[in-house]
């Protein structure tokens, strides 16, 4: 029955997070850019959307959108310090990080902002008398197909395409006289954008905003994506692999759950996750192998 709970409760935090991992997968696998702001900006999201309801009063919702546009002023910077002051792609994201972790301190005013006794986005189910991991559940499902169907949408413009295409050979899409630089930087700040929207919506999960919150952000990421590539495959069209990023969110939080019931200390997390991105990027070339030695 504690598996039973912890893995309901898995599910419900996965399809939350899986937002940050649709983030992730625009930079890490369109763009082919390694970002690691998304520490910081999922922390961000977080900081902003308890500020924004605990001090101004303002709508749980109405949060997310702020906390949405803080993440794409984030994606921006790093985006500015990479394609015009040439810094490489993973410094431009740590320095971003490293700044937004004073920021999320000043947004605050201190480490941490609780939303105890606070309407927050899962007051409407708790009155309902739904458990919050329930209402954890819908609010998550309906974000997460809702961002599918809109990012399949744009992805499938001009526009998105030319970013796709901009990921995949640049120096081809530069050829054909397009701003690459300006493809880079709608697609990080359309990435951190929704990496913050998950952190605030995380955050009133939880009960609370943390400035460590977003700690670990991206390793988590990269493994979700990698499980649900692993799992369910390249298969038919890209909102398939939107929606493998999702399910590989899932997993991994079940994954996580599954094991802590089994024993494992909290404080062994980041070593599993570490083993687990090691056996996802492992197993395709192991078939690989295998096929070349069967052949």
């Amino acid at each position: 029955m504690g598996i039973l709970l912890a893995m309901q409760g898995a599910v419900s935090q996965g399809v939350l997070w899986s937002i940050m991992t649709l983030g992730l997968f625009i930079t890490f696998k369109i763009l082919d850019f390694a970002d690691m702001t998304v520490d910081g900006s999922f922390a961000l999201g977080g900081s902003i959307s308890a500020v924004m309801i605990v001090k101004l009063g303002l709508n749980p919702y109405a949060s997310l959108l702020v906390a949405f546009a803080a993440g794409t002023l984030a994606g921006s910077i790093t985006g500015f310090l990479h394609t015009k002051l040439k810094i490489p792609g993973i410094l431009a994201g740590i320095l971003t990080m490293i700044a937004l972790y004073s920021i999320n301190i000043r947004i605050m005013g201190q480490a941490n902002t609780p939303l105890l006794n606070i309407r927050t986005m899962l007051s409407l189910f708790e009155d309902l008398g739904l458990e919050k991991t329930t209402g954890s559940l819908i609010i998550g499902s309906v974000f997460s197909i809702g961002i599918i169907f809109v990012l399949y949408w744009f992805f499938g413009t001009e526009l998105g395409s030319v970013i796709r295409a901009t990921g995949n050979n640049e120096r081809m899409v530069r050829a054909q006289g397009v701003d690459t630089d300006s493809m880079k930087n709608i697609g990080l700040m359309i990435s951190n954008g929704l990496v913050a929207l998950s952190g605030a919506m995380v955050a009133q999960s939880q009960g609370y905003a943390d400035v460590g919150m977003g700690t670990g952000t991206i390793v988590i990421g990269l493994a979700s994506i990698i499980i649900g590539e692993v799992v369910f495959g390249r298969r038919f069209a890209f909102w398939y692999r939107l929606l493998a990023v999702v399910l590989g969110s899932v997993i991994y939080r079940v994954i996580i759950a599954v094991v802590l019931q089994l024993g494992l200390k909290s404080t062994d997390l980041k070593l599993l996750t570490a083993v687990i991105v090691a056996l996802a990027l492992g197993i395709p070339v192991f078939k690989k192998n295998m096929s070349k030695r069967r052949a």
